[in-house]
């Protein structure tokens, strides 16, 4: 479908599935709709959205899922949840699962959605990397349940995110990320004393650092492409997009 995005995998994982929506569809209207007068899809239940719409299209979704998806209360941290074991919605930034049929999801819009699954398909996961996030080690947590979980050989899909040429960032950022850019590699300085901050870069250092070396995705920018994409650093009152993974049943 026209409004999904399909991961390509640098190595096909065979019974993995995952998807990551847009803003089109869906039955949201202004300022949650498509950007050109239409309806759209938000999936965020938290941002002011008509109650009814945020159901109608988290509906559509599920039909396109072996079931209903383990949301997180996203809090910009470092915790990871087993998603096949959690009740509820539970405060996490990142889900695991190594059931067949279990969805991890989470929901952005402009921070950096990380698919990831080890290449035997045998466990899957998603984080949600903002700034904070990363800086925290989110995914590093994340590969760590993975393995603990049993997997192997782990690659990573990035997701669409506020991309190096609007990640307009403080000295604060350029701080945290000191240990692992410490020669702010992925800062550029600005005449007005900011940086733009390189996320998707950040990332694949701390993937980089944790021995996840199979990468992909990374070319979207949400706040640049405002017909496909929701972006609060853009519009402020907006949308979500939901990246989801899952292993299908035998």
């Amino acid at each position: 479908m026209s409004n999904l995005i399909v991961p390509e995998w640098k190595v096909d994982p065979g019974r993995v599935r995952a998807l990551c929506t847009t803003r089109q569809g869906g039955t949201s209207e202004a300022p949650y709709g498509d950007g050109a007068g239409g309806p759209g899809l938000n999936l965020g239940q938290h941002v002011g959205d008509d109650a009814a719409h945020v159901s109608a299209n988290r509906a559509w979704l599920r039909t396109l899922l072996p079931s209903e998806p383990v949301w997180l209360n996203q809090v910009h941290g470092a915790n990871v949840v087993d998603a096949g074991a959690v009740a509820g919605v539970p405060d996490a930034d990142a889900s695991f699962a190594a059931t067949p049929g279990v969805v991890c999801a989470v929901l952005t819009a402009d921070c950096l959605p990380v698919l990831l699954c080890d290449l035997a398909g045998q466990v899957v996961a998603a984080a949600h990397a903002g700034w904070r996030g990363l800086a925290a080690g989110v995914l590093g947590n994340t590969v760590a349940r993975m393995r603990e979980g049993g997997a192997q050989q782990i690659q990573a899909w990035l997701g669409p995110a506020i991309g190096p040429r609007r990640f307009e960032v403080g000295a604060d950022v350029l701080q945290a990320f000191a240990s692992l850019d410490p020669a702010g590699r992925h800062f550029a300085l600005q005449p007005n004393g900011k940086y733009l901050a390189d996320i998707h870069a950040l990332a694949r250092l701390e993937l980089h650092a944790c021995g996840v070396d199979l990468l992909g995705g990374g070319g979207f920018c949400t706040v640049e492409d405002a017909p496909r994409f929701y972006s609060y650093r853009r519009d402020g009152v907006t949308g979500r997009m939901a990246s989801l993974i899952w292993i299908d049943a035998l």
